[in-house]
C-alpha cells in the first residue's frame, strides 16, 4: 500500500518537476537594455572615440570631415550593410565628440554607387575633398574570416595622404554581423 501511494504522489509531482525545468520563450526582438548594449554599437563606438582622441588638436573646428563608406578589403568597389552601418555610426560617434562630419548622401555631385554607398578610392579623396572644403576623410575596410570581422578606419589628410589617426578592431561573426555580411 506504502508503494502505491508513493507511486501516485511521484507521478502527481512529475507535471510539477517538469514545469520547473521549462523556461520562458526568448524574447527575438530584444529591447532597449540588449539592443544599446550591442557588440556592434559598442566596438564602433569604441573606434569613434579611440579616433578622437588621436584627433584632438590636429584638426580645426571650422572645417568638416568627411565619411567614406568602409569597403571589403577584397573588392575596394564593394560593401554591405555592415560597412554602410559601420560608416553611419562612426561618423554619428565622432559628430556626438564636436566633429564637423559632412553628410555626403545630401550632396548630388558626389557619385552614390547603387547599393553600395559613399564610396571613394584614393584618387578621389582629394579631389572630393576640395570641392567639399573637408580637412580630412574618414576612410576604412574590412575583412571576414569563418567567426570574425577585422576592420580597420582612418582619419586622412586628402592634400597629403598622412594618416592623422587610425584604428582596428574585431567584430565576433555573430548572427546580426553576418546577416549584414550578405551581399545585396
Amino acid at each position: 500500500m506504502q508503494m502505491t501511494t508513493l507511486l501516485r504522489a511521484s507521478l502527481l509531482a512529475l507535471p510539477l518537476l517538469l514545469a520547473g525545468c521549462s523556461s520562458t520563450p526568448k524574447n527575438d526582438e530584444g529591447n532597449y537594455a540588449t539592443i544599446s548594449s550591442n557588440q556592434f554599437i559598442n566596438a564602433n563606438y569604441k573606434a569613434a572615440d579611440t579616433l578622437l582622441a588621436q584627433l584632438n588638436g590636429k584638426l580645426r573646428t571650422d572645417k568638416p570631415l568627411i565619411m567614406a563608406t568602409v569597403v571589403n578589403i577584397d573588392a575596394l568597389d564593394q560593401t554591405t550593410t555592415l560597412g554602410r552601418l559601420v560608416s553611419e555610426q562612426l561618423s554619428t560617434r565622432l559628430a556626438q565628440g564636436g566633429l564637423s562630419m559632412l553628410e555626403m548622401k545630401l550632396r548630388n555631385s558626389v557619385y552614390l554607387k547603387r547599393n553600395q554607398g559613399e564610396l571613394m578610392l584614393t584618387r578621389e579623396i582629394g579631389e572630393v575633398a576640395t570641392t567639399h572644403n573637408a580637412q580630412a576623410i574618414v576612410v576604412g575596410s574590412y575583412a571576414e574570416t569563418s567567426d570574425m570581422v577585422f576592420i580597420n578606419v582612418k582619419v586622412i589628410q586628402p592634400n597629403t595622404n598622412f594618416v592623422l589617426a587610425g584604428h582596428d578592431y574585431v567584430l565576433a561573426k555573430e548572427a546580426i554581423v553576418r546577416s549584414m555580411l550578405q551581399r545585396n
